[in-house]
């Protein structure tokens, strides 16, 4: 296995194991990142969808594809959250917490396309 073929498994593996906290672990997800569900449980029910089920197939997809292509979607998928963040920075403010979630879904982002386009 060559390093570029590790740097993949190990980002289709974050993915699925930080994936799966928001698809398995919803509530704690929320509370880590200063949300609030208004009873409805819809927020519960995106967190389990946009923060948790979708990552872990992207990872699961990618290790069962295992093209350059498909690990570029993890990267992709990632600096979708990166450009999300980067807009909450600048519309609404600035916090340590998101400049740190910027900048290790940008680091995701930026080494997935590097290494497989």
């Amino acid at each position: 296995m060559v390093l570029t073929d590790i740097i993949n498994v190990l980002l289709a593996l974050l993915s699925i194991g930080f994936g799966a906290i928001g698809w398995l672990a919803p509530a704690y997800t929320m509370r880590m990142l200063d949300m609030t569900d208004t009873g409805s449980t819809m927020g519960l029910s995106e967190v389990r969808a946009a923060s948790g089920a979708l990552f872990v197939l992207a990872g699961i997809g990618a290790l069962v594809l295992w093209t350059p292509a498909a690990f570029a979607m993890i990267g992709f998928i990632w600096g979708g959250g990166a450009l999300g963040r980067l807009t909450s920075l600048i519309v609404d403010g600035s916090t340590r917490l998101k400049w740190i979630f910027f900048a290790s879904e940008f680091a995701v982002f930026a080494v997935a396309l590097m290494i497989n386009l």
